[in-house]
């Protein structure tokens, strides 16, 4: 629900938590600072879309240490880290016309607050934080998705069939075992491209293969059952016996390792984008938070990397842990 409703939630709603303010760069969680918004002109329409995608700025932000009036001017001074900011007039009229300074005071100064800091380019981390969400449950339900959709139909063709496509699709899937996951996936994503799509496809074509051997094991078990021959005795045909006997009756394992795989490509595309092939910027992605900002771990702004990386880790932990549940409440024997 956060992911989906993070536009609403986060308080730098832009497109990808994108607004940068470079002068209040790697701040600590909590750093507060006087924010004037400057309007932009740009009113976008209001949709239920932007709701889930960010609206355009409105405003120009800039952070300042202290302001004034003066005519028909406002005299702000911008933030610095050594205090020395420079001085900045702007015309009130760019406020809006016949606004009183105790309106543009209330409606274009705030005090702002980052509770996890900013990054290094400014950007509220907290913004960045959920939204990245996004990206690590998107590339674990469609990869997912398409291992699911391979690996069961590999695996129950493989195991009902048998002979030679058994033979044939067993030596796909140990071809494909043999190759390391991130190398495969590596060489799949400079294929197709770097993006956010090519990461879902890429690890999908290669989290397949379990499935497939699971779904191919249990489908010989099952197939040899008595309302199976049943089945087939009353002149079904094998697409109805595999889709309406076989399969429902063995999914409570493919349930379990779906739910480990969830996992394995969080992780994985969490390492692509460390590696500069996943998400790419500024789209916000936890593995390329973590690559732009562990060289901070030795310069005493550690929590810019740890804080990604508690959140990787916690969505995994809760996703294995949801696996094991699943495991014992669907197996039959406890």
């Amino acid at each position: 629900m956060l992911a989906l409703f993070a536009y609403i939630l986060v308080p730098d709603d832009s497109p990808n938590a994108n607004q940068m303010h470079l002068a209040i760069n790697s701040k600590k969680p909590g750093f507060k600072v006087t924010m004037l918004n400057i309007p932009t002109g740009n009113e976008p329409e209001f949709s239920l879309l932007n709701l889930f995608t960010g609206t355009q700025n409105r405003f120009t932000e800039e952070p300042i240490t202290s302001y004034k009036f003066s005519g028909d001017e406002l005299i702000a001074m911008l933030y610095a880290e050594d205090g020395q900011g420079l001085e900045k007039n702007y015309p009130l009229a760019q406020f809006g016309k016949k606004l009183s300074t105790q309106e543009i005071e209330s409606n274009f100064i705030e005090e702002r607050t980052f509770i996890l800091g900013t990054d290094k380019y400014g950007r509220d981390l907290l913004s960045r934080m959920l939204i990245g969400m996004r990206i690590s449950l998107s590339i674990g339900f469609v990869a997912v998705l398409i291992s699911l959709l391979i690996g069961i139909t590999l695996g129950a063709l493989a195991g009902y069939f048998g002979g030679k496509l058994d033979a044939a699709i067993m030596w796909l899937i140990n071809v494909t075992w043999s190759i390391p996951t991130l190398l495969l996936v590596i060489a799949i994503t400079l294929a197709l491209g770097k993006g956010f799509w090519q990461v879902f496809i890429a690890v999908g074509l290669t989290m397949w293969v379990e499935v497939a051997r699971v779904v191919r094991g249990q489908v010989l078990g099952v197939k040899e059952l008595q309302y199976v021959t049943a089945a087939r005795a009353l002149g079904y045909g094998n697409y109805r016996i595999i889709s309406k006997h076989i399969l429902p009756n063995i999914m409570a394992p493919v349930i379990v390792i779906s739910a480990a795989n969830f996992a394995a490509a969080i992780l994985i595309e969490s390492g692509l984008s460390f590696l500069g092939i996943g998400a790419q910027p500024p789209m916000p992605s936890w593995g390329a938070m973590i690559k732009d900002h562990y060289s901070y771990i030795i310069l005493g702004k550690a929590y810019l990397a740890i804080i990604p990386g508690l959140a990787i880790m916690s969505l995994v932990m809760a996703f294995m842990l949801i696996g094991n549940a699943l495991r014992d409440a669907l197996d039959v024997k406890s």
